[in-house]
């Protein structure tokens, strides 16, 4: 039996409703993904949350069972930082719209982390989520934009798949900071290609398949850079939102979670015929569209 996963060389794997849904772990999905203690895949955890470092979300990703360094963690925060360091120069100003962690990042690449200015605007705003931003920062920051700065968000993601459901995400704040500043950012994290480049270089590899439950993120993310993808139905997208979705939103595999890793997938069936297909084949995937790998 072929399994899904042994096509591939690395997996690039989601967090938030892939992995786990704010504090509680997604059931059996530690076994599924290393079922036998060990993966013959290189595991890459790629996130668009900026909240924490890649150290902290690693030691949360072990706590749940999922086995994970620093150096698998791929962040958004660490994107935008890149970004930021690409269109800086060294010792540049860099208003922090998010968590301490975020600033972290920009110190980290030579540039100088604020959270007010006074007569002299910093040459550039970087925004993540953070819990506890609240409207001194946006204000700090939309003046920031009106003067000219530099405007880079970690990500766009309007909402935040946790425990209770789906509270307001980054892009939430970003889109009240682009209302009051009439300006929009650059994106690092996906479905822009930053925070994905960045992936397929911790991965080392392009034969990769990408692990995620959103549509507007994963996998178009994914199919920007023509890379094959898994939606899992774990966390925010649904069947009904696939069938209508766009070619570009379109992903190779869907399952019901990712025990369909560990299986061989159902052949390439029509929108329509998903539903039914994951019904007769539990615990498999069912392929929707051919793969990128094979186009190549």
């Amino acid at each position: 039996m072929d399994r899904l996963r042994d096509q591939y060389d690395a997996l690039l794997l989601d967090l938030d409703g892939t992995l786990y849904r704010g504090p509680e772990v997604i059931d059996g999905a530690p076994k599924a993904l290393v079922p036998d203690g060990d993966s013959a895949q290189r595991l890459v955890y790629v996130t668009n949350n900026a909240a924490r470092g890649p150290g902290a979300v690693a030691h949360h990703l072990d706590e749940l069972g999922y086995p994970a360094t620093a150096a698998d963690v791929v962040t958004s925060a660490q994107a935008a930082a890149r970004m930021l360091s690409e269109r800086l120069h060294p010792g540049d100003r860099v208003l922090v719209v998010g968590t301490d962690d975020l600033a972290a990042e920009v110190k980290a690449v030579g540039l100088e982390p604020i959270r007010r200015f006074g007569e002299t605007p910093p040459a550039a705003v970087v925004q993540g989520h953070s819990p506890t931003t609240a409207w001194p920062d946006l204000a700090e920051a939309a003046y920031a934009l009106r003067a000219g700065a530099l405007w880079i968000a970690a990500n766009a993601d309007r909402t935040l798949p946790n425990e209770r459901g789906l509270a307001p995400g980054n892009g939430s704040m970003v889109a009240a900071l682009a209302t009051a500043s009439d300006r929009e950012p650059l994106v690092a994290g996906k479905p822009y290609a930053p925070l994905m480049e960045d992936a397929i270089e911790r991965a080392g590899t392009r034969r990769a398949l990408v692990v995620g439950d959103r549509l507007d993120t994963d996998i178009e993310g994914a199919n920007g850079l023509g890379l094959d993808s898994l939606l899992v139905l774990t966390g925010v997208s649904t069947l009904e939102e696939v069938i209508g979705a766009p070619a570009a939103r379109i992903p190779t595999y869907i399952a019901a979670s990712l025990d369909a890793l560990n299986d061989a997938t159902v052949a390439e069936a029509a929108p329509a015929d998903i539903a039914e297909l994951l019904r007769q084949y539990p615990g498999r995937a069912v392929r929707v569209r051919a793969a990128d790998s094979e186009i190549r």
